[in-house]
């Protein structure tokens, strides 16, 4: 599936050959290896099972009930029958001559009838060939009568009156009837073989016909001469001549009409000639209302309008007129005749055919594979294949806008309509339109508003919304040109680690002053610096170092990330990080039994007031410490780093009144006089020295617990006997 017309309305190739190369079956097994690398061959779509023949495709038929495709091609000459809800062949018969044009009878394929070259009329159904006749002329065209149950068959040559014929073969009885006589100039009898009955070189032919099916079922028959003449089945008779539009040419001779075609009404005729121009005509005036030039100046086959059939889904613009000749298919304006879009294949083209109420179109060509094209414009996908609605929404640049494929203003959808969910209809008090206008058109889960409508009703129910957009826009601009803004400071914009992120920031801002200054100690020769740094280890890093590396993204915005600075591991891999307060609440430990009671002996103690501050200040932060900080921290914390350190003073518990405060040496000479008390200790305790049996001198730890304490009563494990005294 491709995008070939890159226009304001966009057409996707669906399947043939500009997108699959025609590779025979057994070149595509033998190749098997080097093809799967092909792009173009890889991402071929196979949207009906065989759809193709083994040369050129002649003529294509779709069914009125839209289930079933008919196509005839050669070589050797057959036709296929497509079933398009399962998207694979139903059948394929062989015939014994080539087909020249096919028509379907019935609304299903059960009944077909084939205009073959060798002047024979075939009718098949499914179950096989029901039924041949032979025709005295060679066939150009082939139309059904629905009310007379007859088919016409415009033919080449003249009869004995000098006029062409149309045969009629009517059904119902089984025969043919009395032929329609049309002026075709007669025989050239100046020519080679001129004068047969059959014709010779530029003998007058009827080369085509319309019936106005559904209207006033007129039948309209052009002629090789450039004419159209006009007859009433029930008089049986010629009604009216319609003349060349255009004089004839010297060099090319008289234009001839090669394909007729009434539109829904039957007041508008459409004819297109041998020199690829095309003319529209009202049939109470005589003069074209248009004339438009294929632009190639090969003979026009396949004219057609594209009108809905149903109400429900009546086209949002204008009619469109479809006019192909072998080179290009092109879809313009009924009124005006301005191109609408167009679809050039690498191949010719033999026939068009139109899904109707729908944007596909089905050809047959030249190729070995049929083409299949798809305008979303145009319409929805049928049935059969409503997934390419979605495929296409995704290969648009818009994946919200399915009619936003390139060069289309933002909310348009198939010709200014935009598709809105009820809840969306609801937001904007459209729901009461729902079922009685034709501005809401029931598309899936929603409904295709006009573009106009629903701006309308978006300005009504928010009157506000273009202030709103107003005030985004200008603050998105003042916040780009903020971050414009050359900043003095660097900050680390991380939401968690962010003293990991500090850190190596800082080792890259250290690593590029130390290459600056290399490049100064060299003389600012790169050279020699890059000769200098080959025998170092040096990892390249992109611009912003692992900040800026998407892969470690999540380290620095992820909570679940964040390192625990407070945890065991962490400390015992940095022993000198003091933790911070994070997320995970305050890194601050409980002081232990020993640190408290240190902490009580140091309140107790008569220090001055400005030492006894320091003393406890500098307890506290030992007691709040795991382990050592590092001298960058301590600098940042505000300490001084020739602080004087508090002198240790030891104060007696027994004098009744505050004593002053003495040195160490002095409190040393004091207790050298004492005699040892033989009452209650307070305050000081008696430490004996006593050796072991073993011959190992043993230090007797200091008992200090109360004798009816927790340890009461059990064995001392380091065998102290006075802990128990």
């Amino acid at each position: 599936m491709k995008l070939t017309n890159h226009g304001a309305v966009p057409v996707y190739t669906i399947s043939g050959s500009s997108t699959a190369r025609p590779l025979p079956e057994w070149l595509a097994r033998k190749r098997k290896r080097s093809i799967k690398n092909d792009i173009d061959y890889g991402s071929r779509v196979e949207l009906l099972q065989d759809f193709e023949f083994e040369e050129a495709s002649q003529c294509i038929r779709i069914s009125e009930d839209g289930d079933w495709v008919m196509s005839t091609g050669t070589y050797k000459p057959q036709f296929h029958t497509h079933y398009l809800p399962h998207l694979s062949l139903s059948y394929a018969r062989h015939t014994t001559s080539l087909n020249t044009t096919f028509l379907l009878l019935s609304s299903d394929h059960s009944k077909s009838i084939h205009l073959q070259s060798d002047r024979s009329l075939e009718i098949h159904t499914p179950s096989g060939l029901f039924h041949t006749t032979r025709l005295p002329r060679y066939g150009r065209d082939l139309k059904y009568d629905r009310r007379a149950a007859e088919v016409i068959v415009p033919a080449v040559g003249v009869n004995k009156h000098g006029n062409g014929e149309v045969y009629r073969l009517n059904l119902d009885l089984g025969r043919y009837m009395k032929a329609y006589e049309v002026d075709v100039g007669g025989d050239d009898l100046t020519s080679a073989g001129g004068g047969a009955l059959q014709g010779g070189i530029r003998t007058g032919a009827v080369n085509t016909a319309a019936v106005a099916q559904g209207s006033h079922n007129l039948l309209a028959f052009g002629t090789s001469i450039g004419t159209v003449e006009f007859c009433d089945p029930r008089a049986r008779g010629k009604l009216a001549i319609l003349g060349p539009a255009t004089q004839a040419d010297a060099f090319d001779g008289r234009p001839e009409i090669t394909a007729l075609e009434f539109d829904h009404s039957g007041l508008g005729l459409a004819t297109g000639t041998s020199t690829g121009l095309i003319h529209l005509y009202d049939l109470r005036n005589h003069k074209p209302l248009l004339k438009k030039d294929q632009g190639f100046g090969y003979p026009i086959h396949t004219l057609m309008y594209l009108s809905s059939a149903t109400s429900t889904r009546a086209p949002a613009t204008e009619p469109k007129v479809l006019s192909a000749d072998k080179r290009i298919i092109k879809i313009w304006d009924a009124q005006d005749g301005s191109p609408w879009t167009s679809v050039e294949p690498a191949v010719d083209i033999k026939c068009v055919a139109w899904c109707k109420d729908s944007g596909m179109l089905l050809t047959a060509n030249e190729g070995r594979q049929q083409h299949s094209f798809f305008i979303p414009q145009l319409g929805p996908a049928p049935g059969w294949c409503s997934f390419l609605d979605n495929v296409v929404e995704e290969m648009a640049e818009d994946p919200n806008d399915p009619s936003a494929f390139t060069g289309q203003q933002t909310g348009e959808v198939y010709d200014n309509h935009k598709f809105l969910t009820l809840q969306q209809l609801d937001s904007l008090n459209l729901s009461h339109l729902i079922g009685t206008t034709s501005l809401l058109r029931p598309y899936m889960h929603g409904y295709f508003v006009a573009q106009r409508l629903y701006e309308e009703a978006r300005l009504i129910a928010d009157p506000y919304v273009w202030e709103e957009q107003r005030s985004k826009k200008i603050k998105e601009k003042i916040d780009s040109e903020r971050e414009s803004r050359i900043r003095g400071n660097k900050k680390v914009a991380v939401k968690v680690n962010k003293r990991l992120a500090e850190k190596i920031m800082e080792r890259e801002e250290d690593a590029e002053r130390r290459r600056a200054k290399r490049m100064l100690e060299k003389g600012g020769n790169d050279g020699m610096v890059h000769v200098a740094e080959a025998d170092e280890p040096r990892v390249v890093k992109e611009p912003g170092g692992l900040l800026t590396d998407p892969r470690f993204a999540k380290l620095f915005q992820d909570p679940a990330y964040a390192i625990d600075e407070s945890s065991k591991e962490f400390q015992m891999l940095n022993p000198s990080t003091k933790p911070t307060v994070g997320d995970h609440g305050s890194s601050e430990r409980k002081l232990t039994a020993v640190e408290e009671e240190a902490l009580d002996e140091r309140h107790g103690s008569d220090f001055d007031a400005s030492s006894g501050s320091e003393d406890q200040t500098a307890v506290k932060a030992e007691a709040k410490e795991k382990g050592r900080i590092s001298s960058s921290t301590y600098r940042k914390s505000g300490h001084r780093s020739q602080q004087a350190q508090p002198q240790v003073r030891v104060s007696s518990s027994r004098a009744s009144h505050p004593a002053k405060d003495r040195s160490f040496g002095d409190r040393a000479e004091r207790i050298k006089n004492t005699k040892p008390s033989s009452g209650a200790v307070l305050g000081e305790k008696e430490i004996t020295f006593a050796p072991k049996r073993k011959g190992k001198g043993a230090v007797v730890k200091e008992a200090e617990q109360p004798s009816g304490g927790r340890r009461q009563g059990r064995r001392s494990a380091s065998g102290n006997v006075f802990r128990s005294m």
